[in-house]
């Protein structure tokens, strides 16, 4: 068992780490593939958007395919899907290919990210997820320092082809070991898999991420506002749907917990302020304050370094003060950082207000996973690892969108910055609704399984 556990929080680390790095050192490297490839401004940004498109509107409905049919087996297909997607993309003659493959690495990436909490929701009694959940965390905070790093070296080296190449190993690696290793003894959940209510949903996300995604360059546009009415209507169709169907994509054992819904709120709140407020302090440390990229990394490293050690930090306070609590104070730090950056009073307020950030951000990231990955019964541990992604991918959309929108009114830096710092605030507000100690978890499954172990505070 604890060899199990032990191969099933390394491939879920690295599952994780895979996705993470895979956005991050590709923004390096997508200058040179423009010059490489002779493609357009337009293009390039498609090889962005056509992945985030694809794996915001599949991560529910792949996580749903896990408690039908095993998580480990749908991790396995996805890691090795999306190492092929990478060779494939490591090859690619012209750029047309590349967002393809893209959109192919997108479906994948929904296939394996929703997995890699399942398998830990499916390993881990409920009073032992924290530090799963912590190790995954700080793994996630370090592929986000080390991502542009690593994509300089790369690219500056053996070129942006390697990026790719990177993940094709370990996905590999781990996408066999998922495959051999023997399964929870459990049954998968009985339920009927909801195509219509997938493809509502999976419509509603992707004409939201891809309205979020144009607003910063394009602003609103005809074409964008007929996307957003689009989102009203398949949104409005999707819900009416899950009342209705015996069989609902998402159950109403997770839709209905005030705890998971309310982490994901956090979650969606916490990643929008924290990216929007990136998105301004990029433009303002380099276009106003002459920072080159070199100097604004140095100065961001603490971002980086306090999401790691947050996570460790946020283990402990969860055992001793609870999910409600710990996620209040994470989010007010938060806020506190974003006030901090927005007074921009020098090197030492800058590097402040980015430790402020990483230590709010990283603590809130563990406490709302933990609650969302807890409360939920264990066949619908899929679905809750898939709604926790789409808000961790939805809410930077939102957040960049926001803030490029503010910014876009003439106000300068300060507007943006301090409505973000309220939005951050209002995840405290959010947060409320969270346990004020961890609770015995939602547990509609068999005799034996062991997700229904007792919970411990």
């Amino acid at each position: 068992m604890k060899l199990h556990r032990a191969a099933t929080l390394a491939s879920s680390v690295a599952g994780a780490v895979i996705v993470a790095l895979d956005g991050t050192v590709l923004t390096v490297a997508q200058p040179t593939l423009q010059r490489d490839l002779g493609a357009s401004f337009a293009q390039v940004q498609w090889t962005s958007t056509g992945y985030l498109v694809a794996v915001a509107s599949l991560l529910v409905f792949s996580g749903r395919l896990g408690d039908r049919y095993g998580h480990q087996r749908v991790f396995a297909l996805g890691m090795l899907g999306f190492g092929a997607a990478s060779a494939g993309i490591g090859l690619a003659p012209g750029v047309g290919w590349v967002i393809g493959l893209r959109v192919v690495q997108g479906v994948f990436g929904a296939l394996l990210q929703p997995a890699t909490l399942g398998m830990l929701r499916a390993a881990y009694p409920p009073d032992r997820l924290r530090t799963p959940i912590t190790v995954r965390t700080g793994a996630i905070g370090l592929a986000a320092a080390a991502g542009p790093v690593l994509g300089g070296v790369l690219v500056s080296g053996p070129g942006w082809r390697a990026v790719f190449f990177l993940n094709v190993v370990p996905a590999l690696v781990f996408g066999l070991l998922a495959l051999t290793l023997p399964a929870p003894r459990s049954r998968p959940s009985p339920a009927r898999l909801d195509i219509p209510g997938a493809v509502l949903l999976a419509a509603t996300l992707a004409c939201l991420v891809h309205v979020l995604l144009q607003l910063p360059h394009s602003g609103w546009t005809l074409g964008g506002e007929a996307f957003l009415a689009l989102v009203v209507v398949t949104g409005a169709a999707f819900v009416r749907h899950e009342r209705r169907t015996a069989s609902p994509l998402v159950p109403p054992d997770v839709v209905g917990s005030a705890a998971v819904t309310g982490a994901l709120t956090v979650l969606v709140i916490a990643s929008a302020a924290l990216h929007g407020t990136l998105f301004v302090a990029t433009f303002v440390l380099q276009d106003d304050l002459g920072y080159d990229p070199l100097h604004m990394a140095l100065l961001s490293l603490p971002l980086a370094a306090l999401m790691i050690l947050a996570a460790p930090s946020a283990a402990v306070l969860l055992r001793r003060v609870g999910p409600r609590r710990t996620t209040v104070a994470a989010t007010a730090v938060l806020a506190a950082g974003i006030v901090v950056l927005g007074a921009l009073s020098g090197a030492v307020s800058l590097c402040t207000g980015f430790g402020l950030l990483g230590a709010g951000f990283g603590t809130v990231m563990v406490t709302a996973t933990h609650v969302v990955v807890r409360q939920s019964a264990a066949g619908s541990a899929g679905v809750a690892g898939g709604l926790q992604q789409t808000a961790m991918n939805v809410g930077p959309v939102l957040g960049v969108a926001v803030a490029a929108t503010l910014r876009g009114l003439g106000h300068g830096y300060a507007l943006p910055l301090y409505v973000l710092a309220l939005v951050a605030a209002v995840g405290a507000v959010a947060g409320r609704v969270l346990p004020e100690r961890s609770v015995v978890t939602i547990n509609h499954v068999r005799q034996g399984d062991p997700a229904r172990l007792p919970a411990r505070g």
